[in-house]
């Protein structure tokens, strides 16, 4: 089926764009996010934090890592403006995602607080879809869409806490802790299935080749180093090479 036209799509009430943004959110890759953070939740069981809180926290903050490292300080008693700056760094990493995934996420009119509020919901999972769904979205329909792919995305992920938390009695622990690393298993594998072009490849293996040399990296970017250093390396060898071509 073809896409709709931009005239058809600005006859589409916003709201239809908003559910067919939610109903785009129901995929393999969000069924993945779900599990993950059925893992995430034993782990709040598992160290004493509510519930509710921990739930929240996927909201608000919306990166597993920073997530892990937020419970994780407060459980073991880190002082909060060192927790708050941890946290801060860690989210980082989704800058250039941020970056690379804003010029899809706009309308024909930007509006500086829509694309605040979808800023909010990029992370792995949604910069993945957004490549591979907001293409065939009009551009009159991209920000209500992402909007909806995000809120849709997020919602299953506090169902997968609320789930995870109160599962926790029958969950072996070695299965909660797996279960966390189901997403950087699936965005890895999406990058590869995703690869077209020679600089695409090339950024997966510099990426996968600084990361064990940056591990470790103060405040928690050695993500954002590898993920960064490797696609500009991977940028400038493939300038490189279509120059001798």
């Amino acid at each position: 089926m073809n896409p709709p036209s931009e005239s058809d799509a600005a006859a589409t009430p916003t709201g239809l764009w908003l559910l067919r943004g939610l109903r785009g959110s129901l995929s393999v890759p969000a069924a993945v996010l779900f599990a993950t953070f059925v893992g995430f939740g034993g782990l709040l069981h598992d160290v004493g934090f509510p519930v509710g809180a921990g739930v929240l926290s996927t909201f608000l903050v919306w990166a597993l890592p920073a997530q892990v490292i937020l419970i994780g300080g407060l459980a073991s008693g880190t002082p909060l403006p060192a927790l708050a700056v941890a946290v801060c760094l860690s989210g980082v990493r989704l800058l250039p995602m941020v970056v690379a995934v804003m010029p899809l996420m706009r309308g024909r009119r930007p509006r500086l607080l829509t694309e605040i509020v979808c800023a909010h919901f990029v992370a792995v999972t949604l910069w993945v879809e957004a490549f591979r769904l907001l293409p065939g979205v009009p551009s009159v329909g991209r920000p209500p869409y992402a909007l909806g792919l995000g809120l849709g995305l997020v919602g299953q992920s506090m169902a997968g806490t609320a789930i995870g938390y109160y599962l926790t009695g029958g969950l072996p622990g070695p299965l909660a802790v797996a279960l966390l690393l189901l997403t950087p298993i699936s965005f890895t594998i999406l990058l590869v299935r995703n690869a077209r072009q020679t600089v695409d490849w090339l950024a997966i293996a510099f990426g996968a080749g600084l990361a064990p040399l940056v591990v470790g990296s103060a405040g928690g970017l050695d993500l954002f180093w590898s993920g960064v250093g490797g696609g500009t390396l991977a940028f400038f060898a493939a300038r490189l090479m279509e120059r001798r071509a």
